[in-house]
């Protein structure tokens, strides 16, 4: 498989829509009286871009076309790029009988210009980009074994690729690779993005994605949708501050957690809450061996009973660190009778789904007062089902959590999912490999405490400290600073760089 590449710039604003959905938006615009021509639309789109990426290098253009739809799309940009004088090979390896409509229309109009279609890939060539054709977001099973050894002579072949609309081979709703995938290099995805194409495996087989609406913008934004979440939701997170401000005009969080010998992930998290921004922060530990940090000695280190006997806390988390102690469960059943905004992590939540009397009490509190943070091993646990379930359709995955479990909840892992009971989601798109590293979903739960005490409310803090996260490392990352080896510890800095940047507008 080809390495990852670059991620593209998408708008954050940008709406995600999953398959069925787009289908209603699609028959929606063919219902009109006038209705749009959406494939010549879509094939020019692709000629476009294919003309940009192929540039004038001389080289021939390789275009494999599938059955439906998606090879009409293909087929309309090989002719479109044989009018400019392209070098266009066109290949059917999956035959042209089952074209109907718009398709058997772009192939009439491909063979009437002299165009040829091949049925199997040259054994020779110099490629200056292949155009993935194969499959569209229509494929709703595992490749069966030919069409898997396609997929891998057309990653064998070593020229650039173009995925149309979605790489052959990659779930649009899910992400999951059915059998065999195309690695591309630039996916032009039509009408709006797919959730597939941001999580799961999709951005490993993506590269750079582009959207061409062909327009339908409006219709996309009318339709039941996801959004994309990007740097856009950092602008007034948190307002520019006063000269006569002090501490405690800049939020009290708690956090606990932190048993025996686990004391590193609630300091991570209070490290990242204290950076971004909150004035006094509080962490409880259960092993009370600790009484300073003495790498960051402005936390305020107490008992985790006292934490929660506090009065004046503007947001409480729970869970770095915990631990599954009889203890640990009493704690989390008298934080889940705390007034303020609640985030509960890793430990918390395990207990949660081990205790109904506490996956009721969760339930019952204030929707917009609660934030779950589980990993995928976590979100199993608490909807009893495997972890390759839940993987297998993240967005499902975290919708079910927030409606059963009555709260905000951010599934992480590439490309984290945001989701609220109300059946609003989203996802992140910020974030790279280096994040795959222990102590990082404690500095989230800091990132995302510290805007809850500032007083961001909850779902603006949510995907703000989400992204905030991944774009702390994608930071890192570009300054020289991981993949390999980034650590957690250096989240909370370049996440501050960031958000200071982003309240003076830079």
């Amino acid at each position: 498989m080809k390495k990852p590449h670059e991620k593209d710039r998408l708008n954050h604003a940008s709406p995600i829509l999953r398959v069925k959905d787009l289908r209603d938006v699609e028959q929606a615009a063919l219902g009109r009286s006038n209705p749009p021509p959406l494939m010549q639309l879509a094939g020019l789109a692709a000629a476009g871009l294919a003309r940009e990426l192929a540039g004038d290098s001389g080289k021939s253009v390789l275009i494999i076309a599938g059955p439906g739809n998606n090879g009409g799309d293909a087929l309309v940009a090989a002719l479109q790029l044989r009018q400019w004088w392209f070098n266009t090979v066109v290949v059917c390896p999956l035959g042209c009988k089952k074209y109907r409509g718009d398709a058997a229309d772009a192939l009439k109009a491909w063979q009437s210009a002299g165009g040829e279609i091949l049925d199997t890939l040259p054994a020779n060539g110099d490629w200056a980009l292949v155009i993935d054709g194969l499959f569209g977001i229509g494929l709703q099973r595992d490749l069966d074994a030919a069409s898997a050894t396609l997929v891998d002579h057309i990653n064998a072949l070593g020229a650039p690729v173009l995925a149309l609309d979605i790489p052959s081979g990659l779930d649009a709703d899910t992400g999951c690779v059915r059998g065999a995938a195309i690695a591309a290099d630039h996916t032009l995805t039509f009408i709006a993005l797919k959730p597939g194409l941001l999580t799961g495996d999709g951005p490993d087989h993506c590269g750079t994605v582009h959207v061409a609406s062909l327009g339908l913008a409006a219709e996309t934004r009318a339709a039941p949708h996801g959004v994309l979440i990007g740097a856009g939701v950092l602008q007034h997170v948190l307002p520019p501050r006063l000269r006569n401000s002090h501490k405690g005009s800049y939020g009290n969080p708690g956090i606990v957690g932190g048993a025996a010998g686990m004391s590193g992930a609630a300091l991570l998290a209070g490290r990242a809450a204290l950076k971004c921004g909150a004035g006094k922060v509080h962490v409880g530990l259960l092993d009370t061996g600790l009484a300073v940090d003495p790498l960051q000695p402005e936390l305020m280190m107490r008992t985790a009973d006292s934490v929660l006997r506090m009065s004046d806390l503007g947001a409480l988390a729970i869970g770095p660190g915990l631990g599954d102690s009889a203890d640990a469960a009493e704690y989390l059943d008298w934080a889940l009778e705390s007034a303020c905004p609640l985030l509960a992590d890793a430990d918390a939540l395990n207990l949660v789904a081990a205790f109904p009397r506490l996956k009721t009490k969760l339930k019952q509190r204030l929707t917009e007062n609660t934030i779950l943070t589980p990993h995928p091993a976590e979100a199993g646990r608490l909807l009893g089902i495997s972890t390759a379930e839940i993987q297998a359709d993240r967005v499902t995955a975290a919708l079910r959590l927030a409606s059963e479990l009555n709260s905000a909840v951010v599934l992480k892992g590439c490309g984290s999912i945001c989701a609220w009971p109300d059946g609003h989601w989203a996802i992140n798109h910020s974030g790279n490999p280096g994040m795959a590293s222990a102590g990082m979903g404690d500095v989230l739960s800091g990132l995302i405490v510290a805007l809850l005490a500032q007083g961001v409310p909850e779902r603006h803090a949510l995907t703000a400290a989400v992204y905030l996260h991944g774009a702390a490392a994608d930071r890192l990352v570009a300054q020289g600073t991981g993949p390999v080896g980034l650590t957690a510890g250096e989240i909370a800095d370049a996440a501050r760089q960031l958000l200071n940047a982003a309240v003076s507008g830079a």
